[in-house]
């Protein structure tokens, strides 16, 4: 809720396939798949934000293989929440798949392909359909497949930063305006303590008797 994108942009995607290598004892592919999203936060209320936080988007990914034979079996299914913070963010994300009991649907996914599938993606948190407040997944059986990295780089834009922006960009001005002026008056003092200085000099010296300023004659 309270989010969107524009008309024009893709939120969903198919990545190439790509071969697997052997690293360790994992399977592991290099997708190096690029993808850009942009997402607005429109807030509504301003006076509910700091008691209710907003959701950040969602996104759900589905693994699939492709063999030898051109069959294909659902390998992994996952979500993240995109990260709240900006910067680079590394993130690798289980998967698990639906499976169905006894051992004749293993061998059909072995022999023939395809496997058991979500008709509704948002099923790996919470369904779009749910309603209620609790939701139970007792009997669906599942088991963990692997994990996809992800290599998110978040950026953030608000009106509130460039107002804070400002905000300090015055706030360091006014500084600024303070410090010259402290150096100024700094300036003022030293120049009245020295003509204070020399008033007291002349008034000293005035005050002097006229044989104790004429010392230029002397007495043997």
């Amino acid at each position: 809720p309270e989010w969107s994108s524009s008309p024009f942009q893709q939120l969903s995607g198919v990545t190439q396939t790509c071969a697997t290598k052997t690293v360790g004892w994992d399977n592991v592919a290099y997708f190096c798949y690029p993808f850009t999203v942009d997402m607005f936060y429109t807030q509504e209320d301003e006076g509910v934000f700091p008691y209710s936080l907003p959701q950040w988007p969602v996104l759900y990914f589905e693994v699939l293989s492709l063999d030898f034979w051109q069959r294909y079996r659902v390998e992994g299914y996952g979500s993240l929440v995109l990260p709240a913070s900006p910067g680079v963010h590394m993130l690798a994300i289980p998967t698990w798949r639906p499976v169905d009991l006894g051992t004749v649907a293993e061998m059909r996914r072995f022999f023939i392909g395809g496997s058991p599938e979500l008709e509704d993606l948002t099923y790996v948190r919470i369904p779009s359909t749910f309603k209620g407040k609790r939701m139970s997944r007792f009997g669906f059986r599942t088991e963990t497949t692997g994990s996809v990295t992800f290599r998110l780089c978040c950026l953030q834009q608000s009106r509130a930063f460039l107002e804070n922006s400002a905000l300090r960009q015055r706030m360091q001005s006014v500084l600024d305006r303070l410090g010259g002026f402290s150096q100024q008056s700094s300036v003022y003092n030293v120049l009245e303590a020295f003509q204070r200085a020399r008033r007291r000099m002349q008034e000293a010296r005035e005050s002097l008797p006229q044989d104790l300023i004429n010392t230029s004659a002397s007495t043997v």
